[in-house]
């Protein structure tokens, strides 16, 4: 498992993920909460070379207000 980075806001019902480095991941990656718990899968990657966004579509009964400010991981 590897840490995505975190969820800095919610946008058009995304999640919007802000990556540590540029060392990023696929789109169609799935997407954890920090109890391991399926939260999305990566459907953008978009910004800047050096530090990207990611945008996370949430599985069917994610609260995703309640994912903003934490981290999430890759499986």
């Amino acid at each position: 498992m590897r840490r995505l980075g975190e969820v800095v806001r919610t946008a058009q019902g995304l999640a919007v993920v802000r990556c540590p480095d540029d060392d990023h991941l696929d789109i169609g990656t799935m997407v954890l909460d920090e109890d391991l718990e399926t939260v999305g899968r990566v459907v953008d990657v978009f910004g800047p070379a050096d530090r990207p966004y990611l945008a996370v579509t949430p599985d069917d009964g994610v609260a995703l207000p309640s994912l903003v400010g934490g981290p999430v991981y890759a499986r």
